[in-house]
């Protein structure tokens, strides 16, 4: 699972306390390598985040951590028995999305490309493994990344096209259950 802030990750595993037949899960980071240092070391130190080409990941202390380690009761050694920590650097995904435009023809974006080369690693050491590699997002939105690594340019599908020509905007409310009520029925009804 390509990680960041966790939060498929923690979706990830309730499904596998519900059923879901899932052996292990792979926490797939960047050099931002705080949940694979706690899962080696028992100890959580967060710090300030490391700008790297899987920006959705550079989160130096993840939010959805503190419920991933409630799920485990606070329990290193349980939480490590269900989950492997990685952390890939700059380097490793673009030759990830190289080794992959290369061998099937394919362009991924950094984010998947740091989920594959974690999962190509842990088989190295795991060869039976049978692994199931997330993809996070379009090659369209790191159009910049994807060329240094393949010298192809991806095609930006028209809906993203769309999107990405659209005005940001934001719209700062109350943090009060009232407010956001007001607004979503306001703008979304």
């Amino acid at each position: 699972v390509p990680s960041g802030n966790f939060g498929n990750l923690t979706a990830g595993i309730l499904a596998h306390r519900w059923g879901m037949p899932v052996l292990r899960y792979i926490a797939a980071t960047n050099v931002n390598d705080v949940v694979p240092e706690y899962l080696k070391s028992g100890l959580f130190v967060p710090r300030a985040s490391v700008t790297t080409l899987s920006n959705a990941m550079d989160v130096g202390n993840p939010s959805n951590f503190e419920r991933l380690k409630a799920l485990f009761n606070n329990n290193n050694r349980d939480m490590n028995s269900v989950i492997h920590g990685e952390a890939i650097t700059d380097s490793e995904t673009i030759q990830s999305i190289r080794e992959i435009y290369e061998r099937y023809g394919i362009l991924i974006d950094p984010h998947t490309a740091v989920g594959y080369r974690a999962a190509r690693n842990y088989l190295l050491k795991n060869d039976k493994a049978k692994i199931l590699i997330l993809a996070t997002a379009h090659p369209g939105k790191f159009t910049e990344t994807v060329y240094r690594a393949t010298g192809i340019e991806p095609e930006i599908p028209d809906t993203l096209k769309m999107l990405l020509n659209r005005p940001k905007r934001s719209i700062i409310i109350d943090p009060s259950i009232e407010e956001l009520k007001t607004f979503i029925l306001k703008h979304f009804t």
